[in-house]
């Protein structure tokens, strides 16, 4: 008996039907777990198309990239991650969504919150840089210019026994009538003053540093051997072996009913985006993501734990790097690092680089590769990771695939011009090719973590939104945070990017995720640049 159908199948007699896994398609080339459920945009599909916008606006023509610029002498860019600085001395994990981290960071660095993230306050997260305030830059400062202070020269004197403003000068506040006042308030009845007390007591800085600052951060070393404060070498396979336990719990199985194991539910994100830790080396950072994100495959992700001592102990990795000239550059070679990685010995965690769910290892690999190589390390074991000080992201980013970087400074170009590159180098929305960006050096939006000056940070892709069809950058801070809301504002910076606004932050730990508005983006970084 021969049965018909209304529908005969295409497929050509002989030859199979095959059909592609959407899913396993997607993860292939994105190199991560595709979500259950997708977000959908709030605007309908069919409304997402691009403005070309009319014959009035200063757009690029049509077909036509702006030309890069010529690529800068040196970048100094850099600036240590705050939180992992004070994790590394304190010995415990901060809480960095908790308003009362602010404080935290600020009493430990001795320096105002705000007056932290800008080079013109001499703050010590710039330790070993010193601004050019002609050209709003950054410059390095030699081992000479750099102090290293007792806990003693930071002890203040007792003022309990002020009573009058002349007391002041009797207790160390010389030429009290030329102090600058950094705020004055009235309130009930009472002025309320805050003095600059720098004769009364020093605080560190970009120049005067404690010896644990020194040998967390900078690249002067007084030692023959190197070795973190409160840090030691150890297999970071072992490390994260011990965490596995958890992660079981966290990501763990079904249950035979089909329902989430544990507290499964309420672990929804687990991402292994590389994260800063307590140097400078933001510039680093954020190109070892920039290649990530734009081509997953570029990356070698293969760092499986493994199951036994001896399998752990010669276990390696091979990371090919690019001579692109300059500082912070050798010759195109192939690196091979063991899985020694500096780790704090209080909190258990690598002190540098780490994943942003803090159970990858590859993240802690490719820095230590990457300052292996650059530094011309022959120890395979134990590399000085301070020596990655600051330098040049986009370059950094050439380096690691082995393409040209193209730079456009933003004085040089209009805010259409900078986002039609980023829109050139993407496809829906998303970047294919590694971008990076880095800020000026000073400035007065520069007044906490989420824009920071002399920074680098990822460039992700770009969106559109609005009645006007408002364009934005998309950004990653390598530190891996997001202020609390409150803390501060930035004109022109949506901190909290959500898939409805832009479906690529589905791919991504969204902390230190940001988009900025064009014009913003101008007046905030001093360039973006590409490397294709």
């Amino acid at each position: 008996m021969v049965s018909s159908s209304s529908h005969p199948d295409p497929t050509p007699s002989g030859f199979p039907s095959t059909h592609i896994d959407v899913r396993a398609l997607f993860e292939v080339l994105t190199g991560q777990k595709m979500p259950n459920e997708l977000p959908l945009s709030s605007r309908a599909m069919s409304e997402d198309y691009e403005d070309l916008g009319n014959s009035n606006d200063d757009r690029p023509m049509l077909g036509k990239e702006p030309s890069p610029d010529e690529p800068p002498k040196d970048v100094n860019a850099g600036c240590i991650n705050p939180y992992a600085l004070v994790e590394s001395m304190v010995g415990h994990r901060l809480d960095r969504r908790s308003l009362h981290t602010a404080q935290i960071v600020s009493d430990f660095l001795q320096t105002d919150y705000e007056e932290l993230f800008d080079m013109k306050h001499n703050s010590v997260l710039y330790a070993g840089l010193k601004l050019n305030k002609e050209n709003r830059q950054a410059e390095e400062l030699s081992e000479k210019d750099i102090e290293i202070v007792d806990e003693q020269d930071l002890v203040t004197p007792d003022l309990s026994c002020v009573k009058t403003i002349n007391d002041l000068e009797k207790v160390g506040l010389k030429d009290l009538g030329n102090t600058r006042i950094k705020m004055a308030r009235m309130q009930n009845g009472k002025l309320r003053l805050i003095v600059d007390g720098q004769e009364l007591g020093r605080t560190v800085g970009n120049h005067d540093v404690t010896k644990t600052i020194n040998d967390l951060a900078l690249p002067f070393r007084h030692d023959e051997e190197w070795e973190p404060p409160n840090g030691s070498w150890h297999n970071i396979n072992d490390v994260l072996s011990r965490s596995i336990p958890r992660r079981f719990m966290l990501d763990g199985p079904l249950s035979p009913y089909g329902g989430p194991l544990g507290v499964r539910e309420q672990y929804q994100h687990r991402f292994d985006d590389p994260t800063q830790g307590a140097s400078l080396n933001s510039w680093l950072i954020a190109a070892i993501f920039s290649v990530f994100w734009a081509n997953p495959a570029m990356i070698n992700r293969s760092t499986p734990l493994m199951p036994g001592q001896m399998d752990r102990d010669r276990r390696t990795l091979k990371v090919k790097f690019h001579d692109k000239g300059g500082r912070n550059n050798a010759k195109t070679d192939t690196i091979e690092v063991d899985y020694q990685i500096p780790i704090n010995n209080s909190t258990g965690m690598p002190i540098y680089a780490r994943s942003s769910d803090g159970y990858e290892t590859w993240p802690s690999l490719y820095e230590k590769a990457f300052v292996k190589w650059m530094t011309n390390t022959k120890d395979q074991d134990h590399v000085d990771m301070t020596q990655a000080h600051n330098g040049d992201p986009i370059k950094a980013m050439a380096q690691i695939n082995g393409r040209e970087p193209r730079y456009y400074f933003t004085d040089q170009h209009s805010a259409a011009e900078l986002v039609g590159v980023v829109r050139s180098c993407s496809v829906n929305k998303r970047t294919i090719s590694p971008m990076a960006a880095w800020t000026h050096a000073t400035g007065d939006m520069f007044r906490g973590s989420n824009l920071v000056a002399n920074h680098a940070y990822s460039v992700l892709g770009w969106v559109s939104e609005g009645q006007e069809e408002n364009q934005y950058i998309i950004i990653r801070n390598p530190w891996g945070v997001t202020e609390p809301r409150g803390l501060t504002s930035y004109a022109g910076l949506l901190d909290r990017v959500e898939p409805e606004f832009w479906p690529p932050a589905s791919l991504l730990d969204r902390d230190g995720v940001y988009s900025v508005e064009v014009q913003a983006f101008k007046k905030y970084f001093a360039c973006i640049g590409v490397a294709k």
